[in-house]
């Protein structure tokens, strides 16, 4: 039964089993973090004044989605327009609304009280308001303490007392102070009062207020705003749909006031010639006795009036057509609107008009929410500029129209004339008083319906809006959310951990990772050597065992890989530099091979800084450097160790300044034959290569070479350039130890299982780099 897992499942484990060795060992580190950032989320959360969000729903009626008026009031409501959702949101967003909130509720100076963390809003909880009488001129005052004296009903503002409803002079200009009403209760703290900028404090609710559809397909709008008062943002929500409402109802005003008015100009104009005419027909009848009229010409008069009833709906539509065209070509300098659908027969010229108003209706909202300069104002510029040509044109053609038909009715009448000659000159004279009065009266009649309509429309006008919902407030502070707070600090004190650590070994130009060293270099790493502080040179005691002992049984049975124990027995030991434990390693693995009964003979051929025999208390000054120079035999300078009877050190015999030139003098090639013969093992403790040339003159002499690298010692650019080197100057079969790998962080555990730089952080890097994991023991090398 095959028990792996699936490819997927292991990269994620070993990311995550890599991710807990390298971060898990600083864990107090993390902890004292973790402390830190509650502690600022907790003082934050004191001192961050908590939010509630005040929700109210609008209505409106758009033009494509909206929902028509009712047909009684769409009679009514002659000059109404549609609404576009998305320009109504913006009007209601609007900076002009929100002063008329700022002015309406005193929110240029809104009243505090005194918390132990913080000052909070006391609008829902202070007895008075505060009014200024110039806002504009506001000298902005971050703190005022008062107090209220319920029983005198007077504000005290240190040793002044001020009453309520009063405009008084105080040193912070001149204020009033006004009963809040509707309080459910009155705080006991201390409060105070600053002033604002009114343009800060609209500025303040704008950035806090969300107006938004409730869907695409939808007219229904949202409007929310947050404040640290529920009941302040209740209210604010309510003063902001009242001036939306109002402002709306107004913009219609304006149309029908405007219309209404040239109406009634019209009107007195036409009363005053109708008069004229009544007062001209009494005083002719009385100065010419003219009262009755012959049937004859009672019948030519039908004829006549009724051409002439036609000629004057044609002078009357040229008349107004005249002041259209006046209006449209005055537009420019001018405010206010053209009346739209007064007298006008032809639809398009209808359609036309009514299509400039509403143009100029919506450019006059949106004037209120931006600048001239704005794209949008420039668009409306656009298509009214392009509507009036039109409009023109079209007054031009039905100019053209009326003349040619008021000629023909002109024609008409002369013919008619010729008739009535035939009647008493008293009699014409009269039924030519009696025309002009007819077609005064006439348009006085149409004059007096358009003023009707427009006085409907003006009365019937209502908002294109209606409130669903009334702001209400949420019962809870939406923000800040405690939880989310407590959440992110947990993050941010794992992320600022990580960074740091990270950071901290980036800039370390020591080797400090095994996957460090198999990026760098191709050779293999045969042991991993941990460090352990105060434990001296010799780390293998019979009987007793420690971590670094068994890896350096470990090292032990890894030899083999490197031939050494089968057909070879010299091993030369070296480094990058001094200091990296190589005279360590050497007396250490000598030791663990002569554990095994193995004849074991230690070579230290650093003679530019010996320190091998130290470490294994021998102390003597005939050595290596002595036969070298050809002053004693090999019998004189091989010592027996104190520490194992199998052990045996070469001893260098004294600090050399040329040991190169001791190294080529023919004398090392009989002493390694010697040693082969007569010991099973025999390891040379040589010079770093990055100081000295030893390793490499004595390299051919040895069947494999340990390279010493050590953990926050070895330079990584020494390592970056070890193969390219090698190419050069090879050392024989060159195999890797990595010495005096450390525990990651704060870790204690020193057996095994500790999270440390080296081969438990990084064994999955080695398994899929291809090179052999040994076993502890190997019989092989026993």
């Amino acid at each position: 039964m095959d028990n792996t897992q699936p490819a997927s499942v292991q990269p994620a484990e070993n990311f995550m089993s890599q991710l807990w060795s390298k971060y898990f060992p600083y864990w107090p580190f993390f902890g004292m973090l973790l402390v830190v950032f509650m502690a600022i989320a907790w003082y934050y959360g004191k001192k961050a004044a908590p939010l509630y969000e005040a929700t109210a729903t609008l209505l409106i009626k758009d033009e494509k989605k909206g929902i028509d008026d009712s047909r009684m009031i769409e009679s009514l409501n002659l000059l109404s327009t549609k609404k576009i959702v998305e320009n109504e949101i913006e009007v209601l967003a609007s900076r002009s609304l929100m002063e008329e909130v700022v002015d309406k509720l005193k929110l240029y100076a809104p009243v505090f009280e005194v918390g132990k963390w913080r000052s909070g809003s006391a609008y829902s909880l202070s007895p008075v308001r505060v009014a200024v009488l110039e806002p504009d001129a506001i000298v902005e005052t971050p703190r005022v303490d008062f107090k209220f004296d319920q029983a005198r009903q007077r504000v005290v503002i240190g040793r002044d007392s001020f009453p309520l409803n009063d405009w008084v002079l105080t040193p912070y200009g001149t204020l009033k102070f006004l009963p809040a009403n509707n309080r459910s209760r009155i705080t006991e703290k201390p409060l105070f009062f600053s002033l604002v900028n009114p343009k800060k404090a609209v500025a303040a609710l704008m950035g806090r207020l969300d107006a938004s559809p409730s869907s695409k397909l939808s007219t229904i709008i949202y409007v929310k705003l947050k404040d640290e008062d529920p009941l302040e943002a209740e209210d604010v929500l309510n003063q902001l749909i009242i001036a939306y409402s109002k402002a709306a109802v107004n913009d219609k005003n304006a149309l029908a006031a405007n219309t209404f008015s040239f109406v009634q100009d019209r009107l007195t104009i036409i009363g005053h010639h109708l008069d004229s005419i009544e007062h001209k027909i009494q005083k002719y009848k009385a100065d010419q006795g003219a009262v009755d009229i012959s049937s004859q010409g009672r019948m030519f008069l039908e004829n006549v009036s009724s051409n002439d009833r036609k000629v004057g709906e044609v002078n009357m539509q040229l008349a107004i057509l005249k002041q259209i065209e006046k209006g449209i070509a005055g537009k420019e300098s001018e405010e206010g609107y053209v009346p739209s659908t007064l007298g006008t027969t032809d639809p398009i010229l209808t359609n036309l008009l009514n299509k400039l108003n509403e143009t100029e209706l919506e450019k006059e909202k949106l004037r209120k929410t931006t600048g001239e300069n704005s794209p949008l104002i420039i668009s409306l510029n656009d298509q009214i500029a392009k509507l009036k040509p039109g409009i023109l044109e079209n007054i031009q053609n039905q100019r053209k129209s009326l003349e040619a038909s008021r000629t023909d009715l002109s024609a008409t009448n002369n013919t008619y004339s010729s008739l009535l000659q035939t009647i008493p000159q008293k009699e014409r004279d009269l039924v030519e008083i009696s025309r002009q009065q007819n077609i005064e009266n006439n348009i006085y009649s149409f004059l007096l319906q358009k003023r009707e309509e427009a006085a409907l429309s003006n009365s019937s006008t209502v908002s294109d809006s209606r409130i669903v919902d009334r702001a209400q407030a949420s019962l809870g502070p939406v923000s800040p959310k405690k939880n989310m707070i407590y959440l992110a600090a947990i993050f941010g004190a794992l992320g600022c951990g990580i960074l740091v650590i990270t950071a901290k070994e980036m800039f370390i130009k020591s080797i400090l990772y095994r996957s460090e060293i198999e990026q760098f270099t191709t050779a293999p790493i045969v042991g991993e050597i941990g460090y352990e502080r105060g434990k001296g040179a010799i780390v293998l005691q019979e009987g007793r065992t420690s971590r670094v002992a068994e890896q350096f049984r470990k090292l032990r049975a890894s030899l083999p890989f490197l031939g050494i124990g089968y057909r070879g027995r010299k091993l030369l030991v070296t480094s990058t530099v001094a200091g990296e434990g190589k005279s360590f390693i050497v007396a250490n693995l000598g030791l663990s091979l002569a554990m095994t009964g193995k004849k074991v003979v230690l070579v230290e051929a650093d003679l530019s800084n010996p320190s091998l025999s130290e470490k294994l208390n021998v102390y003597e000054d005939k050595g290596l450097k002595g036969f070298l120079k050809g002053e004693l035999p090999v019998s004189d300078i091989i010592k027996q160790t104190k520490i194992n009877s199998q052990l045996y050190i070469l001893p260098a015999g004294g600090y050399s300044a040329n040991p190169s030139e001791l190294f080529v003098s023919g004398k090392m090639e009989p002493l390694m034959t010697f040693l082969e013969k007569n010991y099973d093992y025999v390891l040379i403790d040589t010079a770093p290569v990055g100081a000295m040339s030893d390793a490499y003159l004595l390299t051919h002499l040895c069947d494999a070479t340990l390279y010493v690298i050590r953990h926050a010692v070895t330079p990584k650019s020494a390592i970056r350039r070890l193969d390219k080197s090698n190419r050069v100057n090879e050392l024989k079969n060159l195999a890797i130890v990595f010495n005096g790998v450390r525990t990651r962080g704060f870790s204690k555990d020193s057996y095994g299982t500790s999270y440390d730089y080296g081969f438990a952080y990084n064994r999955g890097k080695a398994k899929k780099s291809g090179l052999p994991v040994f076993p502890a023991t190997s019989k092989k090398s026993t």
